[in-house]
């Protein structure tokens, strides 16, 4: 399968007052197309700064984060917002709906912000995802696991080469989160997609093709 992200060599460091934290130590990882690869540990180990740094959110002091041939540590800032809208997807913990906006209108709205629309894409994973009845809904009638299932549609609507989940099923019941786990899944096979996902959740790392886990800002294993 081609490799759609790659971490080489990453560093990140933070100032805290006099001290400088070391978030990322040299860490390199490859992503394949259509993977689900799952980063473990305890909190503060750097897998939350791993998914801001592919995500483009942050830059790495050292070391590259390449997406789909661009190297965000390096690019401008036009060429960074174009391939966080175009190759990557995001699904939040806390989902991050926009809350006057509908299902349907949230779901499109990566397209929206590309410049782009595209109906019948956002009606076909409004099925997939088994919203047809709550899409003119707004967030706050929805429950917790049609709000998250809202983020994964989101996250996917505009076909991403990387869909990113810090702790996805976090906020949901053993029932919901096991429900939202098995449709990104099931969308990532479908689409192609890699799938990054940051979980403190043994039984969520068992379903990946591959647990990487992390201690101190490094990875000391890849299972």
């Amino acid at each position: 399968m081609a490799v759609v992200t790659e971490l080489r060599g990453v560093s990140k460091r933070y100032r805290r007052g006099d001290e400088v934290v070391h978030a990322l130590r040299e860490v390199s990882l490859e992503l394949s197309a259509g993977e689900m690869v799952a980063l473990v540990g305890p909190s503060g180990c750097g897998k939350s700064t791993t998914l801001n740094l592919v995500s483009g959110v942050d830059r790495p002091d050292d070391g590259a984060v390449v997406v789909c041939g661009v190297d965000l540590a390096r690019a401008g800032e036009a060429e960074l917002v174009r391939a966080r809208r175009r190759h990557v997807g995001i699904v939040f913990q806390a989902f991050h709906l926009m809350p006057h906006l509908t299902v349907e209108e949230n779901i499109a709205l990566p397209l929206a912000l590309d410049g782009r629309r595209d109906a019948d894409r956002v009606r076909d994973l409004i099925r997939r995802v088994g919203l047809e009845g709550r899409r003119s809904h707004f967030p706050a009638e929805l429950s917790g696991g049609e709000q998250q299932r809202t983020a994964v549609a989101r996250a996917l609507v505009h076909r991403p080469a990387v869909v990113l989940a810090d702790e996805p099923t976090g906020s949901l019941d053993s029932a919901s989160g096991t429900a939202v786990l098995s449709l990104m899944d099931d969308l990532r096979r479908q689409e192609g997609a890699a799938l990054l996902l940051a979980t403190h959740d043994e039984t969520i790392a068992a379903a990946a093709d591959r647990v990487v886990r992390m201690c101190d800002g490094a990875i000391v294993a890849v299972l």
